[in-house]
């Protein structure tokens, strides 16, 4: 696992332990520290799923804090998470809670905020520094299959950062077929391999474009259902695009959002159980 965040912010929250170049900076929230109420409590920073608007308004403020601890005037700029694979380019002036799932940045002190409750934050970072980028991919989102429509699009959310993401490293010179090999990866928590029971379409979704994705699903108890490791299947795709240096999430018990019910929210866990699941937010900037 990720190291505790120092600083005396909650001890649940997550550095990435990844070789992250100076003045990169990342965070990875949990439920821990905020005021939310059941079934929110306490950090929930989603504004979409029933919370008490003024409790999210306060969360959002205490992350916006923890970030300004680190880089003074840096400012988080969440989005609105729809499984889909577009890309935003966040700037200062950036609106807040646009219908994007990846986000990329150059410039300093605009924080990439990528909110889940089940689905895998992908956090990028140039080894230069001068570009760092984000995103949201639950299985849709990974597998080029976002709703509404029947068949994989070209590419999958992480195909698009990439593609978002190298061309900011180029216009800031630091561009070039070595892109892949000078950028670090982080995955954050997500629901587990022992928790994620899914169909045979979703299967399908991703040996049509890589049979050797057959590897991370495994039988469920369910006849014709699967086990499927999302950050396994995360971890395959930045391979196909030459990103081998990979941190964080290898599909072990201790990242599941699923099987750590004090730790992290969970959609899937809590949504029917509960009525409603709280988000936490992972986080990267330029300092």
């Amino acid at each position: 696992m990720s190291t505790a965040c120092p600083d005396a912010l909650p001890e649940s929250w997550l550095v990435p332990d990844w070789p992250a170049p100076p003045g990169v900076h990342a965070l990875c929230t949990s439920r821990e520290g905020g005021v939310s109420r059941a079934p929110w409590g306490s950090l929930n920073l989603g504004d979409h799923v029933g919370d008490e608007p003024a409790a999210v308004r306060a969360n959002r403020l205490r992350l916006q804090e923890a970030v300004r601890a680190r880089t003074p005037g840096a400012c988080t700029v969440f989005l609105q998470q729809v499984h889909g694979v577009d890309v935003a380019v966040l700037a200062p002036d950036s609106a807040q809670g646009r219908p994007f799932d990846a986000c990329v940045t150059r410039d300093p002190g605009v924080v990439c905020t990528i909110m889940v409750a089940d689905c895998l934050p992908v956090l990028l970072a140039h080894r230069s520094g001068a570009v760092v980028g984000a995103a949201h991919a639950g299985w849709r989102g990974l597998a080029g299959m976002p709703p509404g429509h029947g068949q994989p699009l070209a590419g999958g959310v992480i195909e698009t950062l990439f593609a978002r993401f190298a061309g900011e490293a180029d216009a800031a010179g630091q561009g070039g077929e070595q892109v892949a090999g000078q950028t670090l990866a982080w995955l954050g928590p997500c629901i587990g391999p022992r928790h994620f029971e899914v169909g045979p379409e979703v299967r399908e979704a991703f040996l049509s474009r890589d049979a050797e994705a057959a590897r991370h699903f495994q039988p469920a108890h369910r006849p014709g259902k699967f086990l499927a490791d999302l950050a396994q299947l995360a971890r395959q795709r930045l391979a196909a695009l030459g990103i081998m240096a990979v941190y964080g999430n290898d599909g072990s018990d201790g990242w599941c959002t699923v099987g750590n019910a004090s730790r992290f929210f969970s959609h899937r866990r809590d949504g029917a159980a509960l009525g409603a699941s709280g988000r936490f937010a992972a986080c990267i900037w330029r300092g």
